[in-house]
């Protein structure tokens, strides 16, 4: 298959200025009529073609796959499309839900919720946080509320694992704690003395995922959760790579606390670009009442709120993302009991990758190369770089280059040359097989000619970035000038 993504020199669309006859303006009366208006005056078929234009020079989970590890992009089931353009759902005013109407929208929230407690083994979940990032938010505050009521306040310290997700200690330090790192040992998993070590009187809890960034599982997390809970801690879970054991393992029963989950990931919801994120953060025990936003709870047949009893507060000013909820109400309807194949086949395909590319030598699989992975795996190009000059973002570019989405790289830090794949569950055996062979291209080409990917990518709409421009604060001044017809004249 050739790739050649197509290039136009699109405008915003308040850009386009079309003068049209005046002749049903000049019915109205002259103090009725606007001298300008700031509005593209379009016909339906020039709106169309600019967001089809638009379409042709983007890359989404429609074109192809996108690997993009720790952060699970999925095909998104287009019959919750289909339910979403429903009337009844697309014209219900939020008034409705607030004031008990809505039925059936309250039953999916609630139902949405059991679900959730069940695949996680927590007692509570809300779904108000609007993102992952959001939900692990919530669960610092929670944790800080939880100490603050216990008169407990010196626990001014969440523990975070180096191969964590960058928001772990972001979301820490929003909620006022100070971040204490710990290593990853020589198997990928969290180093256990180096965990008993720093836990102590001013732990507030430890932050982690599991399976981790490297896609291993924790296999000393029960010891990490004993470890924790008897210096008075409370355990977090990232939700982030649920895919790789739902269905099969809970987090509730490892000894979580806290859970948060990305609606947008794990159950099909749009991601990135194609739509807004949607999360739940579960809790058990005590730890329940100090849920955000609202519950919903029935009673005598009725679905009605409850805001938990010690709750945070609100953590966005609308119910949460309702589409998002569709979305992955859908989801788990449609695998019910066989939900656990979500984490055997994304699995599967991880681990056939990675298969495949043993034959690659001078590509390197860190942190115990003979353990299985789960859902995602972290290769390190650390050898091609150091011999033959060719980078992971070179790998990244040639990818592109072939119409390929990239995946992370340089992520997690603790992996040299790092390139992170995810390939989820909906991707064939075929779409893996396509990127080792696009690899041992890649290998060959660069060992060959290493001039020649420096270049990449050229079939893609957009070329190379000059990278010391784009890291310059200068690129933080508009990239266009708005408001002129020129494309000359739109470049700063």
């Amino acid at each position: 298959m050739v790739f050649r993504q197509a290039k136009w020199d699109e405008k915003l669309l308040f850009e386009y200025r079309i003068e049209r006859e005046k002749e049903e303006i000049e019915l109205l009366p002259e103090s009725l009529r606007r001298k300008e208006l700031a509005l593209p005056n379009l016909s339906e078929l020039e709106v169309v073609r600019h967001f089809t234009r638009l379409s042709q020079i983007s890359y989404g989970i429609d074109v192809g796959p996108v690997p993009l590890g720790s952060c699970t992009m999925k095909y998104n089931p287009k019959i919750a499309a289909r339910i979403l353009q429903s009337s009844k759902l697309r014209n219900m005013h939020p008034s409705l839900l607030l004031a008990g109407g809505a039925r059936g929208l309250l039953r999916i929230i609630y139902e949405l919720q059991e679900w959730f407690k069940e695949i996680t083994g927590m007692d509570a979940c809300s779904l108000q946080p609007p993102a992952g990032a959001s939900g692990e938010l919530s669960g610092v505050l929670m944790i800080k509320a939880y100490h603050r009521d216990r008169k407990d306040e010196l626990r001014d310290e969440m523990i975070v694992p180096d191969s964590a997700h960058g928001s772990n200690p972001a979301s820490s330090a929003m909620g006022g704690f100070k971040v204490v790192r710990i290593q990853t040992n020589e198997r990928g998993n969290v180093d256990v003395n180096a965990l008993r070590n720093a836990a102590g009187r001013k732990t507030a809890g430890l932050m982690l995922t599991n399976p981790n960034t490297l896609g291993l599982f924790e296999e000393e997390i029960k010891e990490i959760s004993s470890i924790v809970h008897s210096s008075g801690g409370l355990l977090y879970y990232d939700g982030a790579n649920l895919n790789g054991i739902i269905g099969i393992a809970r987090p509730g029963d490892m000894g979580f606390d806290i859970v948060h989950l990305n609606l947008h990931k794990t159950f099909g919801s749009p991601h990135g670009g194609g739509g807004p994120g949607a999360g739940a953060v579960c809790a058990k025990g005590e730890l329940a009442k100090y849920l955000p936003g609202y519950l919903i709870e029935e009673e005598n047949g009725e679905f009605v709120w409850r805001t938990p009893e010690k709750s945070i507060g609100n953590v966005l000013s609308t119910l949460g993302n309702i589409p998002g909820m569709i979305y992955a109400y859908a989801f788990i309807l449609a695998y019910g009991e066989d939900i656990w194949k979500v984490a055997v086949h994304s699995s599967l395909n991880t681990n056939y990758f990675l298969s495949l590319l043993k034959e690659l030598n001078i590509i390197e699989l860190p942190y115990d190369p003979n353990r299985f992975r789960k859902h995602e795996a972290v290769i390190s190009l650390k050898r091609l770089a150091e011999e033959i000059g060719a980078t992971a973002d070179d790998a990244a570019k040639f990818l592109l280059d072939r119409g390929l989405h990239a995946p992370t790289i340089y992520f997690p830090l603790i992996v040299d040359e790092a390139m992170m794949f995810e390939f989820t569950e909906t991707e064939s055996a075929e779409t893996v097989k396509m990127y080792v062979e696009a690899l041992r291209d890649f290998v060959t080409i660069a060992q060959r000619n290493r001039e020649k990917i420096k270049e990449l990518p050229l079939n893609t709409s957009s070329r190379k970035l000059d990278l010391v421009r784009a890291n310059h604060p200068q690129t933080l001044k508009p990239s266009i000038v708005y408001g002129v017809d020129n494309a000359k004249q739109r470049s700063v």
